[in-house]
């Protein structure tokens, strides 16, 4: 059995994911097509250790594209095989700003307070 992956609705309606990946296909359209790539392979938990994903912490884990800039989503999973993107960056350097990893889980602790877990 296959997870889902899905992005991460603000209240508001807004999908940060998604918008990320459009910016990200307008500048960087290979970038873009490598981080889709793998996103879909996150369906198949081979792909949910590293090199391709790599656990943060609190639950959080990271999706990792090394391009011409470091890509990344962070995601979360849920019950019945669901993975929830919720947040997406792209740096020069190694290390996630903690002001991401901020953003990260706010948007997983609003999901599962709306959502449930």
């Amino acid at each position: 059995m296959e997870f889902k992956v899905e992005f991460y609705v603000s209240a508001s309606g807004r999908s940060p994911v998604r918008e990320f990946l459009d910016e990200l296909k307008q500048s960087d359209p290979v970038d873009h097509a490598a981080v889709l790539r793998g996103l879909a392979k996150l369906r198949d938990r081979q792909f949910h250790r590293e090199p391709l994903s790599k656990a943060l912490s609190e639950g959080l884990f990271e999706l990792r594209h090394v391009g011409k800039l470091n890509t990344r989503v962070m995601w979360f999973f849920v019950k019945d095989r669901r993975i929830i993107a919720v947040h997406g960056i792209r740096n020069k350097g190694q290390a996630i700003p903690a002001r991401d990893l901020d953003i990260a889980q706010e948007r997983m602790r609003d999901w599962k307070e709306r959502f449930g877990t």
